[in-house]
């Protein structure tokens, strides 16, 4: 019987420590032991405006189950565009958490950080757009099988205070999306601290801190390739 393109968490962690001995078990721990993913909308403003949405003025919430989790080391398996319609990338700087959040203050948000990585939020936009012009919730465009597809997690002090940490996603060698946290509309400690206001977070809770511009459509053949400072990730679209 032939495996599910969208593999489960479980079997994406194991495909990842299988292809790289270097992974540390505290590292396999945590990534496996997501409990949701938490994703940030409109948290730059040249985002906000290529997609021609208002600047947010609180940041935008909504999530995505742990089923949409795979690994960057995995083929990415688009929906079939005749049935769903365009598939986009989102690239974007993501946190773990090591400890719980409750009504959190900015310093004790900086605490919980457990692990950096980047991450991509793949979007079903046509299926997005019908939705959102009906008024309906937009789920089925963002958490669907494979829908957040995340790289290895990284020492956070490799970063510092994460105000200016620089990323990029090329694709085909081609940067599409440059992001620098310095040009977010709300901090990554804020954002935190925010988000724990709204409801609590657990440790293992992955935060998607939002994309920068350059979003676009994925296509069968594309080579993809996150940059994270010295770290690295390439991946194939099928």
């Amino acid at each position: 019987m032939s495996q599910s393109p969208h593999i489960s968490l479980i079997n994406a962690m194991v495909a990842s420590v299988n292809e790289d001995e270097s992974d540390t078990s505290s590292n396999r721990i945590k990534r496996a032991s997501i409990g949701k993913v938490v994703c940030v909308g409109r948290n730059y403003a040249a985002h906000a405006h290529e997609l021609g949405n208002d600047i947010p003025t609180s940041p935008i919430l909504f999530m995505k189950p742990t089923s949409s989790v795979v690994s960057v080391r995995n083929n990415i398996v688009r929906p079939d565009s005749q049935v769903y319609g365009d598939t986009h990338y989102e690239a974007e700087l993501c946190i773990q958490l090591s400890a719980d959040l409750s009504a959190a203050t900015v310093e004790q948000a900086k605490q919980a950080i457990g692990g950096v990585t980047l991450g991509l939020d793949l979007t079903l936009r046509d299926l997005q757009s019908q939705l959102k012009d009906k008024g309906q919730p937009w789920e089925r465009a963002k958490c669907f099988d494979g829908a957040c597809v995340l790289a290895d997690w990284i020492d956070p002090q490799a970063f510092g205070d994460l105000s200016t940490v620089s990323y990029q996603l090329y694709i085909n060698n081609e940067l599409k999306q440059d992001g620098d946290t310095a040009l977010m509309l709300f901090p990554v400690y804020e954002l935190l601290a925010e988000i724990s206001h709204a409801f609590s977070l657990q440790a293992g809770d992955v935060i998607m801190t939002g994309t920068p511009s350059g979003v676009g459509l994925l296509q069968a053949g594309d080579e993809l390739k996150l940059v994270l400072g010295a770290h690295e990730w390439q991946t194939p679209v099928l």
